[in-house]
């Protein structure tokens, strides 16, 4: 069972959130632990599930595109073979970059990134020739107002 947060485990989760390549003397220093206690703290909230990893964040529009949309799909059968199937299908279209399952009135969310119009339907081909697909509906992204990490309490 996971250990319950203090604020330091919290403090150490907010500052890799705000940058992932923070030196571990800076971290320390800024939670205000020594070092060991520190990179202890980390170790254990990396065993433990709470980090999941390190990446950086690449600008899309820069090396993909500047259209981004969100497609609802909705499929003419919701069985789990259905929705497996689609799950395995859809990790093959490379423009998608999230895909979620809903509630609601679809069955997946999916948010894509794509350099042109011209790009982009050939991405909603892609998608089309993945059976059980009863309905496509998409969505352009005009502007992102807020993009964050999740909020740590």
């Amino acid at each position: 069972m996971a250990a319950k947060l203090d604020t330091f485990d919290i403090h150490i989760l907010q500052r890799l959130t705000q940058d992932a390549r923070v030196s571990w003397r800076d971290l320390a220093d800024g939670i205000g632990l020594s070092l060991t206690p520190t990179l202890r703290r980390v170790r254990r909230l990396e065993s433990e599930g709470y980090i999941l990893g390190y990446g950086a964040r690449l600008d899309e529009k820069r090396l993909i595109g500047a259209i981004e949309a969100l497609i609802s799909i909705t499929l003419d059968r919701q069985s789990d073979e259905a929705l497996t199937a689609f799950e395995s299908s859809v990790l093959a279209v490379e423009e998608v970059t999230d895909c979620f399952q809903m509630t609601g009135d679809f069955d997946y969310l999916l948010r894509v990134v794509v350099s042109d119009l011209e790009h982009f339907q050939l991405m909603v081909a892609k998608l089309s020739r993945i059976p059980m697909l009863s309905r496509i509906n998409s969505s352009f992204v005009l502007k992102t107002v807020i993009r964050r990490a999740p909020l740590i309490s």
